[in-house]
C-alpha cells in the first residue's frame, strides 16, 4: 500500500505537465477522430448542454444574418398587385447580390471557367447554409410555433436557434388547402391551421374515414431528433415530438429548414427548404436523394430515418414511430395524394396559356418558357415536371470552399419539382437560396446559357406567376 502512494506522488507532477498540455483531454481526443457515419453520443448534462448553446445562440444567428445580408437585399419589397392564393403579396426584384464592377450580362457572357477562376459567381447562388450547420435539425417560422403553443400548448422554440428568414419571404401562413375530390369548396382549411385540436370538425363530411385516420396521423405529434423526451433535445421542456404539418403546413410548406440525412460527414449536407405536398399525386421521385418511388415509401421513410437524422441507432432511444404500412402508411399517403394545387385561372386544361385571359408579356414570357428560355425541357405542362433528376453542375461556376461550416462543392442531381402554384412557395431552389421568382431566372440563366435579355426576364417572370 505505501508502495502505491510513493508511485502516485511520483506520478502526479508528470500527471499534471500532461494535464497542463492539454486542458480537455476528452476535446482533444474527440477533435482527432476521424469522421463517422453516425450522430455523437451526447455526454454532458442537459443543462449544461442548455446553458452553453443559449450563450452562443446570439453569436451563431448573427453570424447567419450577417451571411444572408452579404449575400442578398432581405427588403420587404412587395410585388404591385400580385399576392399568393390568399392575398400574401408576393415578394419582387433579383435579391441577389452581384460582385463589384459587374452586371447580369457581363456574367452571362463569360464561360464557366473564367466565372470559377475570377470568384465572380455571386455568393446569393451558392449553396446555403443550415443555420447553424455543425448542429443541424428542424428549426420553424416563428409564426408556426406561436399558432401551435396557442393551439396545443406544444413548444416548437429552439432554445440554441431561429429561423433565419423574415415572414415576408415565407409563404403566406396558413395556407389555403385545395382537394382534387371537392374542387367546389375552394380552401377547405376555412382559413386555420390544421392541427390534432381541430382537424375532426374541419373534414368530416369531407373525407372518408380511412383519409379522416390518415390526416389524424399527419398532424400527431411523433418524437423528432430535437424535439423527444431525452436529455439530448434542443427544447427546454421535453417535447412530445413534432407533426408532419409542422413542416408541411396544411399540406404545403412554411419554409421551415432542417439538413437532408444522406451525406456525411455534417458539414457537406444539404440545407432542406420543405417542399409543399400539393400535386403530390402526380410526383414519382421523393425523399432528399429521390430515390424513394411512392408517396407510401417517403411517408415511412420520414418517421423510420428523416426525423433522426438518418440515424436509425439514435432514433430507438429517442422513441422512434415505426408506422404499420397497411393501415397507418397507406392512409397517410391516401390523403396526401388528394392535396392539389392552387387554381391557376389563366391556364387552359392542357397547362397553356388561354389567350384571352393572359397579357401581352405573360404570353411572350410563355413562348420563352417553351422556347429559347428552355425550362419546358424539364418543366413540360400540365405540372411542369419531367418527375426525373437533372445535374445542373453548378460546380462548374466555383470553387470549393466552407460558409458558415459548410462545405459547398455542388448540388449533384436535383429533382425536378413541379412549377404549378410556383409564386405561394419561396424561398426557391432546394436549399432555399433563391429569394425570389426573379432571382430563379437570373440563376438559370447562367446556368443553362440561354441568354435571355432584361426584357426577356420581365416576361418570363410574368408568365411563371401565372402558374
Amino acid at each position: 500500500m505505501r508502495i502505491r502512494t510513493q508511485l502516485a506522488v511520483c506520478l502526479a507532477p508528470l500527471f499534471a505537465v500532461a494535464v497542463g498540455l492539454c486542458p480537455n483531454p476528452a476535446k482533444a481526443q474527440q477533435a482527432n477522430k476521424p469522421p463517422t457515419s453516425y450522430l455523437p453520443v451526447i455526454e454532458e448534462k442537459f443543462d449544461d448542454v442548455m446553458a452553453h448553446m443559449k450563450a452562443d445562440k446570439t453569436k451563431i444567428m448573427k453570424r447567419q444574418l450577417d451571411l444572408l445580408g452579404t449575400r442578398y437585399d432581405m427588403g420587404d419589397h412587395p410585388a404591385k398587385g400580385v399576392t399568393m392564393s390568399k392575398g400574401k403579396a408576393v415578394q419582387q426584384g433579383v435579391r441577389v447580390k452581384l460582385p463589384s464592377g459587374l452586371t447580369w450580362e457581363d456574367l452571362a457572357r463569360m464561360p464557366a471557367d473564367k466565372i470559377r477562376e475570377a470568384s465572380h459567381w455571386p455568393k446569393g447562388f451558392l449553396p446555403l447554409p443550415h443555420p447553424n450547420h455543425p448542429e443541424g435539425g428542424m428549426v420553424f417560422p416563428k409564426q408556426h410555433i406561436d399558432e401551435i403553443k396557442k393551439q396545443e400548448d406544444r413548444d416548437l422554440t429552439r432554445f440554441d436557434l431561429d429561423h433565419d428568414f423574415p415572414e415576408y419571404l415565407q409563404p403566406e401562413f396558413p395556407p389555403p388547402i385545395f382537394l382534387t375530390t371537392r374542387v367546389d369548396l375552394g380552401d377547405v382549411s376555412q382559413g386555420k391551421l390544421v392541427t390534432i385540436e381541430n382537424y375532426y370538425e374541419l373534414f368530416n363530411g369531407i373525407l372518408n374515414p380511412k383519409q379522416i385516420e390518415g390526416l389524424r396521423l399527419l398532424v400527431t405529434p411523433f418524437a423528432q431528433q430535437q424535439f423527444n423526451q431525452t436529455g439530448d433535445r434542443r427544447s427546454v421542456k421535453p417535447s412530445r415530438g413534432v407533426t408532419c404539418f409542422d413542416c408541411h403546413v396544411n399540406g404545403h410548406t412554411n419554409a421551415a429548414t432542417h439538413l437532408a440525412g444522406d451525406a456525411r460527414p455534417q458539414e457537406f449536407r444539404h440545407r432542406i427548404d420543405t417542399p409543399t405536398l400539393r400535386g403530390v399525386n402526380i410526383q414519382r421521385l421523393f425523399g432528399s436523394q429521390r430515390g424513394l418511388k411512392t408517396v407510401e415509401d417517403f411517408t415511412e421513410f420520414e418517421q423510420r430515418g428523416a426525423y433522426f437524422d438518418g440515424d436509425q441507432v439514435i432514433a430507438t432511444k429517442k422513441g422512434v414511430n415505426i408506422l404499420e404500412r397497411g393501415s397507418q402508411v397507406h392512409f397517410m399517403a391516401e390523403f396526401q395524394e388528394l392535396l392539389d394545387f392552387p387554381p391557376a385561372p389563366k391556364l387552359d386544361v392542357f397547362g397553356r396559356l388561354d389567350a384571352g385571359k393572359a397579357s401581352e408579356p405573360e404570353l411572350r414570357g410563355e413562348k420563352l418558357f417553351f422556347g429559347k428560355g428552355r425550362c419546358a425541357d424539364c418543366h413540360p405542362a400540365p405540372y411542369f415536371t419531367d418527375n426525373l433528376m437533372h445535374n445542373l453542375r453548378t460546380e462548374r461556376f466555383y470553387k470549393p470552399q466552407t460558409i458558415n461550416n459548410m462545405m459547398a462543392v455542388g448540388d449533384g442531381p436535383i429533382k425536378t419539382f413541379p412549377l404549378r402554384g410556383l409564386k405561394d412557395s419561396p424561398p426557391y431552389l432546394h436549399d432555399g437560396r433563391l429569394l425570389t421568382i426573379e432571382d430563379t431566372v437570373e440563376f438559370f440563366n447562367l446556368v443553362l446559357g440561354v441568354q435571355l435579355s432584361n426584357d426577356e426576364k420581365s416576361d418570363l417572370v410574368a408568365y411563371l406567376r401565372c402558374l
